[in-house]
């Protein structure tokens, strides 16, 4: 499943990849270019949650190969839309595809991982990785064919998918007379601890949005650098990214899942406001760096702590932290975009600084939730009785 991620998750990363190249082609404004992340994640913020829904009713594995192609399909179609107006739908229906595959795949992905933040990290950082892997193979790419390259990045969903049917049909079709896991009856839903919950990854996926749409233009225009160096400042903080969300899943078994929220957002802090004080690009990439690994720490800790918080909800806890409320921060993008426009990019990053205090301090507000931990039924259980218990 970490595999499935990092494929689908990777066109979720060509997104800001194609943004440079949409300014300098087609002479895209700051505030247009954010309006792409906005459609990258409208839709798909208001859809991970009905998904999610969805599939606490009946698993719906299908969603993970489909899902998947249709991010695929999306931003493979950028090279035959010369209006913006077209642009930006291809862009909203990759976005619809990223939604429909995270809920499902986050269910199977619990599944594998039980009660350990750590093995949850490892199904989290395939999804880092992907959106690195998808900056680092698309801005080459983009350099050697231009814009007009963009349905060569089919190919990845395409084989993946082929897999990830052959490797559910293969587990769907497993003994069915293996021992199954003791369940025990989930505790009751922790609206209020959700929620505030759901306000912290808002604040801190303003942050992170906010930083992929803008580290690489900031290169470029404040420090003179090429565009394939913008595209390696992007690739160095969603690479370290990925290392930040394996360290948080580490870090959260040992010092627990709130101290290791707030530990991630505290240095993050400083890290940033590194970048934007840097002198020189390389000071400033090293900074990128360490703030790619602090804002990371919590992203594989947000989706169990979230799952622990609505036992019952399963797949709606899943489709809001690793969709609805990490997306709705893709929709401040526009804002962002407006305020670089109306002032500059260095601006923008300080706003950005202090929306990471906003994230810390709300983090604060957590409390463990007072749950008995769960057992995920196997991916193969589809009885009513898995059904009623609101297992996986």
């Amino acid at each position: 499943m970490a595999s499935a991620h990092l494929i689908d998750d990777f066109y979720q990363g060509v997104v800001p990849a194609l943004l440079p190249f949409l300014v300098l082609e087609r002479g895209y404004s700051y505030a247009a270019v954010a309006g792409l992340v906005l459609a990258a994640n409208l839709l798909s913020s208001v859809a991970q949650p009905a998904f999610g829904w969805w599939g606490d009713h009946k698993p719906r594995r299908w969603l993970i190969p489909a899902g998947m192609l249709t991010a695929a399909i999306g931003v493979s179609l950028v090279a035959f839309t010369p209006e913006y107006w077209m642009t930006w739908l291809v862009i909203a229906i990759s976005g619809i595809g990223i939604s429909a595959f995270h809920p499902e795949a986050a269910r199977a992905a619990r599944v594998a991982a039980g009660n350990s933040n750590r093995a949850m990290s490892i199904f989290a950082v395939g999804g880092n990785l992907g959106f690195a892997v998808g900056s680092l193979v698309a801005t080459p790419l983009l350099l050697w064919t231009g814009l007009g390259g963009t349905p060569l990045l089919v190919i990845p969903a395409a084989v993946m998918a082929v897999a990830i049917v052959l490797w559910l049909r293969r587990v769907l079709d497993g003994p069915v007379d293996a021992p199954k896991p003791v369940r025990h009856p989930p505790g009751p839903d922790n609206w209020p601890g959700f929620l505030r919950l759901t306000a912290v990854v808002v604040v801190r996926s303003i942050v992170f949005f906010g930083s992929v749409s803008f580290v690489a233009l900031y290169f470029i225009h404040d420090f003179q650098t090429s565009e394939a160096l913008g595209g390696a400042a992007l690739t160095v903080f969603l690479t370290f990214g990925a290392v930040g969300t394996l360290f948080g899943g580490w870090l959260a078994d040992r010092i627990g899942r709130l101290r290791s929220i707030r530990m991630g957002l505290a240095v993050a802090i400083p890290a940033l406001l590194g970048v934007v004080l840097a002198p020189t690009w390389p000071v400033a990439i090293v900074f990128v760096a360490i703030f790619g690994i602090a804002i990371f720490v919590p992203f594989a800790v947000f989706v169990i702590l979230g799952q622990d918080y609505l036992p019952n909800r399963i797949g709606i806890a899943s489709g809001v932290t690793v969709g609805l409320a990490v997306t709705v921060g893709g929709l401040f993008s526009p804002l962002l975009g407006w305020i670089a426009d109306q002032s500059n990019l260095h601006v923008t990053l300080v706003i950005l600084v202090g929306l990471t205090a906003v994230s810390l301090g709300l983090a604060f507000l957590l409390r463990e939730p007072d749950s008995s931990p769960r057992h995920p039924r196997p991916l193969g259980d589809t009885t009513a009785e898995a059904a009623d218990e609101g297992a996986i």
